[in-house]
């Protein structure tokens, strides 16, 4: 489907942009302010790999026929991008240099742009229903109607 192609496109534009950060936190660990004297290198390519690994679980849960999941786990998968902002809870924004902030936002706006990949995905160009991501038949409708009486058979 085309918005499955979107949407991988998306996952996969986080994924190098997660990389891409996780990659200069590893090597620049030291100029990142303020990080925790226990994590090493390995400790944020580990984060990494884990929260990839959420975004290819949710993947693999949505080609095999599982949307809602599927869908769901996506979205996590989107908002653990949001997670990059807080280098600046930590330690205040002029602190970090502009490559750290290049960095941040594009995991950040990846992130952000998978969600909204999940949100059109869900609710597309139709009106919200009671469950937007469930997928309905073709031909079946919300009411249950009554079959119409033809003339002859009344």
């Amino acid at each position: 489907m085309k918005s499955d192609r979107l949407l991988l496109a998306l996952v996969l534009a986080y994924a190098a942009a997660s990389l891409f950060h996780h990659a200069h936190n590893a090597a620049f660990l030291g100029d990142y302010p303020n990080m925790p004297a226990w994590l090493t290198p390995g400790g944020v390519y580990a984060a990494w790999l884990a929260t990839t690994a959420v975004g290819v679980a949710g993947w693999l849960l949505l080609r095999s026929g599982y949307r809602l999941a599927g869908l769901g786990v996506i979205a996590l998968y989107g908002a653990l991008g949001l997670y990059g902002l807080a280098h600046y809870g930590v330690a205040p924004v002029s602190a970090h240099s502009p490559t750290m902030h290049l960095t941040i936002w594009l995991e950040v706006v990846t992130g952000t742009l998978v969600l909204a990949g999940v949100a059109r995905k869900c609710f597309g160009m139709r009106p919200p229903s009671f469950s937007p991501c469930a997928r309905r038949r073709r031909g079946t409708s919300r009411r249950t109607r009554r079959p119409s009486r033809s003339p002859s058979a009344r």
